[in-house]
């Protein structure tokens, strides 16, 4: 329906919303509105998840009320997702009823880009740190959102499997030895690794990482650790989880 409302700020929301919110966004909200210092952000109801489990596709409407959410948490930051000189990132974080840790998906440090980066890197002074954040998100958002992954539990991670090659190439042992060039190649050597399983590109517009990531967290509602913890806690499918995007 067109005037169901489906996303809350943070400060429209609170404690008593837990069954539309999911549990950690009514706390967000919460503590929003008693003058924690959160940072902005908003939720995706659990009604959007059943709806999104119904069909099959994120609702007609949804889009509208997330760009016009995220406007506000842009304003509120003075960022903007994908800016070459001042981006804001986010992520994107599942919310249950009640507490399901771990057994849904996340993405972190969504936003970034080969132009994005730039300008988190005259913002810190800090490249190796920028190009790590990148790495992690392309290897974070290749298997949530384009399920590459391992098929089985005798499968190597690709991602894991490209690491571990730089790293006998570069003759080092641990993650933390890398440098800013070695992880910019990182970046580079996932997305073609991810072009090359899947068929598809890496997005770079954040838009498209936003969207894509909304419809994966609600996916994993219905994953297979998900599943299983309901059963086990006698939760019922019906609850759906709620999408809680926040500014990092």
């Amino acid at each position: 329906m067109a005037d169901k409302k489906r996303v809350y700020l943070f400060r429209e929301g609170n404690a008593t919303m837990r069954d539309l919110l999911g549990g950690k966004g009514a706390n967000l909200a919460e503590m929003t509105n008693i003058g924690l210092p959160v940072p902005p952000g908003f939720t995706i109801t659990t009604e959007t998840c059943n709806e999104y489990s119904d069909t099959g596709v994120l609702p007609c409407g949804l889009w509208e009320e997330v760009l016009a959410a995220l406007a506000d948490v842009e304003k509120d930051m003075g960022k903007k997702l994908g800016n070459a000189q001042n981006p804001l990132l986010v992520s994107v974080r599942s919310g249950a009823k009640f507490s399901m840790p771990g057994m849904m998906d996340t993405v972190l440090n969504l936003g970034l880009n080969d132009k994005s980066v730039k300008g988190l890197i005259e913002k810190t002074g800090n490249e190796r740190f920028v190009y790590d954040s990148y790495r992690r998100f392309v290897q974070m958002y290749g298997d949530v959102v384009m399920d590459l992954k391992p098929k089985d539990k005798h499968q190597i991670d690709p991602f894991e499997e490209i690491i571990e090659r730089k790293k006998k190439e570069r003759k080092i042992k641990s993650d933390i030895d890398f440098t800013a060039a070695d992880l910019k190649e990182l970046v580079e050597e996932f997305k073609a690794e991810i072009k090359k399983d899947t068929g598809k590109s890496f997005p770079d517009d954040p838009m498209e990482q936003l969207w894509g990531s909304v419809g994966a967290v609600f996916r994993s509602w219905m994953n297979d650790r998900a599943e299983v913890y309901r059963k086990l806690n006698n939760i019922p499918v019906e609850w759906g989880t709620a999408v809680n995007i926040q500014s990092m």
